[in-house]
C-alpha cells in the first residue's frame, strides 16, 4: 500500500504517523511506501524512515498536485489548508490554498485515471465551519451547510466537489467534519479557535493564557488522539456503507468554556485557573458566534467513529500524550 499525506506538518498528521509507527498495518494493509508532504518540511518517526519520503510541496502551486499523485498512491489524506482566522484575514490566500489546491488535486487524479485505471481512497479534512447560524439546539445529520466565514465556504465547496468526483467514480472520497481539536500541543496558531486549547495547555504548563470570549461560549470538541482515530477509521471503512452523502460530521463533546475551566481546576487546581486572563476580543467573538455548538453525529457513530465524553478525559489524554512526553 502506498499512502500519500498532504499537509503532513500539522499536528493531527503527526498523531496519525505516530499510530502508524506503532502499528504499520493500522490502515488495514502493510505500508510499502509513505509520502508525506507540506509547504514546510514535514517529519516522520524514525521507525518509518525505510518506507517514508518527505517532500516540500505547496499544493496551490501549478503542477504540484500532478507531482504528488504521479506514483499513484492508494490512499490519500488531504489535510493541506490555512486555518480559519488566517483564511478570513487573507481572502485570496484562503481560496488559493483551501479551494483551488483541493480542486487541482481532484483534477490531477481524474487526469491520471484517463491514462490508466486509477481509483484511490481520498480522505479530506473538512470542518464544522461549513455550518452557519442560526442553529437548532442540536444539529443532526440532515442540517444544511450555510457557512458564515470564508474558511467555511472554502471547505463547503470542497465537500461538494469531493461528493461529485466520488459520484463520477474518479476517487473514493470521504470528508470528515472535524470538531475543534483540543488540547492541541505546541505553540498557538492563527486559528480563531486556538484559545480553546490555549486556556488549558498554557496553565497546565504553568504559563498565562488569554481568554477572548465569555465562559458561556459552547462548542464541539475532540482530542488529538480522537482526531487521528477518525482518519484511521476513514481509511479502513467500507465506503459502501456511507452512501452518496460522503461528508460526515465527526463525533465530539459539546462543552462550554466554563466546563473547560472546571475540568482544568479538577486536574491542576486553582493556581492553574488563575493563569487564565480574560481579555475580550470582538473579532474572535464575532467569528465564534457563528459556530455550531452541538451535534448528534449519528451517521459517523454508527460507522465506528468515536470521541471523548468529558473534558476531564480530554485533559487526561493531553497529559498522557503531550505534556508528560514534552517534559521527559
Amino acid at each position: 500500500m502506498h499512502v500519500l499525506v498532504i499537509g503532513a506538518a500539522g499536528m493531527v498528521v503527526q498523531k496519525i504517523l505516530a499510530r502508524l509507527a506503532d502499528n504499520p498495518a493500522v490502515f488495514g494493509a502493510e505500508i510499502s511506501r509513505l509520502t508525506v508532504t507540506d509547504a514546510i518540511a514535514p517529519t516522520v518517526p524514525a521507525s518509518l524512515s525505510d518506507v517514508a519520503k518527505t517532500m516540500v510541496v505547496d499544493l496551490a502551486k501549478p503542477k504540484a498536485a500532478e507531482a504528488l499523485i504521479a506514483d499513484r498512491p492508494d490512499l490519500i489524506f488531504h489535510l493541506a489548508a490555512i486555518v480559519s482566522g488566517e483564511a478570513e484575514a487573507e481572502f485570496e490566500k484562503g481560496y488559493a490554498v483551501n479551494l483551488d489546491g483541493s480542486r487541482q488535486l481532484f483534477e490531477a487524479i481524474r487526469a491520471a485515471a484517463l491514462e490508466a485505471p486509477y481509483y484511490p481512497r481520498l480522505v479530506f479534512a473538512s470542518s464544522l465551519a461549513v455550518f452557519g447560524a442560526p442553529f437548532p439546539e442540536k444539529i443532526n445529520d440532515t442540517f444544511f451547510t450555510t457557512p458564515l466565514t470564508s474558511y467555511g465556504t472554502q471547505k463547503a465547496i470542497t465537500e461538494l466537489l469531493l461528493a461529485d468526483y466520488t459520484r463520477k467514480g474518479i476517487f473514493d472520497g470521504i470528508g470528515l467534519r472535524l470538531p475543534t481539536v483540543c488540547v492541541r500541543p505546541g505553540k498557538p496558531n492563527k486559528a480563531a479557535s486556538g484559545f480553546f486549547s490555549n486556556i488549558l495547555r498554557e496553565p497546565l504548563a504553568g504559563q498565562e493564557a488569554v481568554l477572548p470570549v465569555d465562559e458561556s461560549v459552547r462548542h464541539w470538541f475532540a482530542s488529538p488522539r480522537a482526531a487521528a482515530g477518525f482518519f484511521i477509521q476513514a481509511a479502513r471503512l467500507d465506503t459502501a456503507l456511507i452512501g452518496p452523502r460522503r461528508n460526515l460530521t465527526m463525533p465530539g463533546l459539546s462543552a462550554c468554556v466554563g466546563d473547560q475551566i472546571e475540568a482544568l481546576r479538577r486536574a491542576a487546581g486553582e493556581k492553574a485557573v488563575r493563569l487564565i486572563r480574560h481579555e475580550p476580543d470582538p473579532g474572535v467573538q464575532n467569528i465564534v458566534a457563528g459556530w455550531p455548538m452541538d451535534f448528534t453525529a449519528e451517521r459517523a457513530r454508527k460507522l465506528g467513529f468515536e470521541a471523548e465524553t468529558s473534558f476531564d478525559e480530554i485533559i487526561r489524554i493531553h497529559l498522557e500524550d503531550d505534556l508528560e512526553s514534552a517534559q521527559e
